[in-house]
């Protein structure tokens, strides 16, 4: 942030009450969320901003993209992972056993157990981060790599497979779209916490009259922030941060400073 928004964000810091996270409750009930419930007396309130809705394959099909004409699947979660074999299983498509997988991370890769045996195949994966996979994709510079996403996705993919003059397909199976959010009382949230800028997008496609006034926004990552920014909204709580690098340790400590902790 620069001078200007350090200070603005300065005098927003009052207490907080309710937080809303827009993602799913997590499973974990050991969740650090809820160390920041006890901790604060805080309620927290977790409700997607997002859903992913599978493209039919008869959508699919006007894409006019031969899956069986590619050599290597790039994989980046497990929705791309799920719709691939989805649009596999109603085309009728049986994935030989000698395609290769490049996946983003190796939880990306060890899900694909759900749907082929992991030791037969041929499984690539980086550590967490898109610049390990290139490593690994410019040493099979011969493949024809297909690239199942959604409509809304990074752009780091498409470009590196550009401009290292690859074989490349993109192939969008499945769809981002907002939740209905019609009955959420929006502005009586002290913090919400956005993790994309999907999120961002939804907020304002559900409700276009949002008025931020004492409503503190938390944003996880670089994209997230430029969208509340981008949106005319002022942005309070960024993560990581050095000394938080996950969403719940940055806004432990803003509520630290806003709660007179």
């Amino acid at each position: 942030m620069n001078e200007t928004s350090m200070q603005s964000t300065e005098n927003r810091l009052t207490k907080v009450n309710r937080l809303l996270v827009t993602q799913s409750r997590p499973a974990d009930e050991k969740s650090p969320y809820f160390d920041l419930v006890s901790k604060y007396n805080l309620q927290i309130d977790f409700r997607p901003f997002i859903q992913i809705q599978g493209e039919s394959f008869k959508d699919f099909r006007r894409q006019k993209i031969n899956i069986l004409a590619h050599t290597a699947i790039i994989f980046t979660s497990r929705n791309a992972i799920d719709h691939f074999f989805r649009i596999c299983q109603e085309g009728r498509i049986e994935v030989p056993a000698d395609m290769k997988y490049f996946c983003i991370s190796e939880q990306t890769a060890n899900y694909l157990q759900k749907y082929i045996v992991i030791r037969k195949r041929k499984i690539f994966n980086g550590t967490k981060t898109a610049t390990e996979l290139f490593d690994l994709i410019k040493k099979h510079k011969n493949e024809k790599f297909l690239f199942p996403c959604s409509n809304i996705r990074r752009n780091d993919i498409p470009e590196f497979m550009d401009t290292s003059g690859l074989h490349f397909t993109e192939a969008v199976m499945y769809d981002t779209v907002p939740t209905d959010l019609s009955d959420l009382d929006i502005e009586s949230y002290d913090i919400i916490a956005f993790f994309s800028p999907s999120g961002v997008s939804s907020l304002m496609s559900n409700f276009p009259n949002f008025n931020q006034n004492g409503t503190r926004l938390a944003a996880f990552g670089p994209t997230t922030a430029k969208a509340i920014v981008e949106a005319g909204l002022t942005l309070d709580i960024e993560a990581p941060l050095p000394n938080a690098p996950s969403m719940t340790g940055a806004l432990d400590l803003y509520l630290k400073k806003a709660n007179n902790l």
